[in-house]
């Protein structure tokens, strides 16, 4: 996802930070490196999502268990970003498998997932797909530079994490233990009410007085990638909003487009059908109650089940096994939240994913399906 543009006036630009994600990636190279090598690096260079690349530096590193792992410190710099994990040691142990692949292990801190709903079976390291990927593709990097064909272990853990998690919605997800490693893009944008909704406004500008008729604004990288491939909108016409829904769609009133997509996950989207207009969770969870309110039709078992559903997603499995069009009334309800701030000569259209990004549902109008 591109940054955000530059907010302009009296608004602070504020400092970019990386991921757990990356961070996790930088000491898992680093523990290749002295492991494979005998080498000691003081930074190593990653190449992130969306074709961005930084340089992270090494904290600490011992060579463990009579050579045969290394474990290597690197402290995450959320940047700007009011973020829990920010200053925290992420650390990485590495040892040679006689198998190729990478198997990935839970460390003290880092969590492990014990309930259905998430994007990680259950029983797995709460590291997340992508930071998974870059960890994989660059130890990949590093064996083929060092010459060495085998696989590795990777241990994942973060000093003081299960404190640290008690701080974030872990528990309540069913990922116990610890933290999870996060991070789509590798970067960590920092939260700042101005100066995120400033950069949506000089977005929107800057695609109107280029003529950009068609607007998609999305919750994240993913949903990026969905609408370049739904619509193949040039770069100018996606907006990165974040959790600012409302700030997109308030000033599309006064500055209107010839058409809106907005494209989203099942969960955020859900509390937008509600009517709010800031997706973030420090605003509040999902409402199940609510969910569970649109399967009508459902029985009172049905309905008991979605209320205590662990997430979003698995309240709509619920929903998906009874028959119940759930994705679809969702679709239909965000469309006529949103709609309501926008004048009618823009063209409005809802498009909802699932974590990985398929689309679950789309609207156009605001008819709820039976």
């Amino acid at each position: 996802m591109k940054q955000p543009a530059a907010p302009t006036g009296d608004i602070k630009r504020l400092r970019t930070g990386w991921t757990t994600g990356a961070t996790a990636t930088a000491a898992a190279v680093a523990s290749a490196y002295r492991l494979l090598a005998n080498e000691a690096l003081s930074q190593v260079h990653l190449w992130l999502p969306k074709n961005r690349e930084t340089d992270l530096a090494v904290h600490d590193q011992r060579v463990c268990d009579d050579g045969t792992t290394v474990e290597t410190g690197c402290i995450k710099d959320a940047g700007d970003d009011p973020d829990a994990t920010h200053g925290a040691r992420v650390w990485v142990r590495v040892a040679r498998r006689n198998a190729p692949g990478v198997i990935f292990h839970a460390g003290a801190g880092v969590g492990t997932v014990t309930r259905d709903g998430l994007a990680l079976p259950v029983g797995e390291p709460a590291i997340n797909p992508m930071p998974r990927r870059m960890i994989v593709e660059h130890l990949a990097r590093a064996a083929t530079h060092l010459d060495y064909h085998g696989g590795f272990d990777v241990t994942v853990g973060i000093d003081d994490g299960a404190r640290i998690a008690e701080k974030t919605m872990n528990a309540r997800l069913g990922i116990l233990g610890g933290l999870s490693i996060l991070g789509t893009t590798g970067v960590v944008r920092p939260f700042s009410c101005a100066a995120y909704i400033a950069s949506i406004h000089q977005a929107i500008d800057v695609a109107r007085a280029n003529a950009v008729p068609h607007l998609a604004a999305c919750t994240g990288a993913t949903s990026e990638r969905v609408a370049q491939e739904l619509f193949a909108l040039p770069d100018m016409a996606l907006i990165e909003m974040g959790d600012f829904a409302g700030a997109v769609l308030k000033y599309l009133r006064r500055h209107p487009v010839e058409r809106l997509s907005l494209v989203g996950g099942f969960g955020k989207f859900s509390k937008l059908a509600t009517g709010r207009l800031d997706l973030h969770s420090r605003r509040g969870g999902i409402d199940f109650d609510w969910l569970a309110g649109l399967a009508t039709e459902a029985d009172t078992a049905t309905r008991d089940a979605m209320r205590v559903a662990n997430t979003s997603l698995a309240a709509l499995a619920i929903a998906r096994h009874a028959g119940i069009p759930l994705a679809e009334r969702v679709a239909a309800a965000v469309w006529q939240v949103a709609a309501r701030y926008l004048p009618a000569t823009t063209a409005l259209e809802i498009v909802l994913i699932d974590k990985p990004g398929n689309v679950l549902a789309r609207a156009s109008r605001g008819e709820m399906p039976g």
